[in-house]
């Protein structure tokens, strides 16, 4: 396939129009089925353009370049996780219960806890209005 940038001669539009090679555009210019989209005149030519050419080293960089994204949001969740990790205190696969007992027990003063829960707690939670927050969690293995 290929996209020809075509200008007619009549109206001085410009417009483009893909083909299946060169060789089938001038076949179908010589037999005048090529029209202007606008004023249906077939005093259309072919215009100058540049072609686009997709660089290897293109998508390279930009394969570089996500994976430098990636590296830096991984490198800031660890940092945030280290964050919670200090000042939180885990509770595991108790959170559900802990964050009621938190919640409904106004005597019990307690630092902010984290672990796990299912979808389905969570919103059981939030339901009961109870504030959580579900954060993606980065272990420290690497794959």
């Amino acid at each position: 396939m290929i996209k020809y940038k075509l200008t007619c001669k009549n109206c001085d539009k410009s417009f483009d129009s893909w083909f299946a090679s060169s060789k089938e555009f001038d076949k179908l210019k010589k037999l005048n089925l090529i029209s202007c989209g606008i004023c249906n005149s077939q005093k259309v030519k072919k215009s100058l353009m540049s072609p686009m050419v997709i660089n290897n080293s293109i998508k390279e960089r930009k394969r570089n370049t996500d994976e430098e994204k990636l590296k830096k949001f991984k490198k800031k969740m660890k940092k945030y996780q280290q964050f919670i990790k200090n000042n939180f205190e885990y509770v595991g696969k108790n959170f559900a219960y802990k964050a009621r007992s938190i919640h409904y027990d106004s005597e019990k003063k307690s630092k902010g806890i984290y672990g796990k829960a299912t979808l389905d707690e969570v919103k059981s939670l939030n339901e009961e209005g109870i504030e959580t927050q579900t954060i993606p969690w980065i272990e420290d293995k690497e794959n």
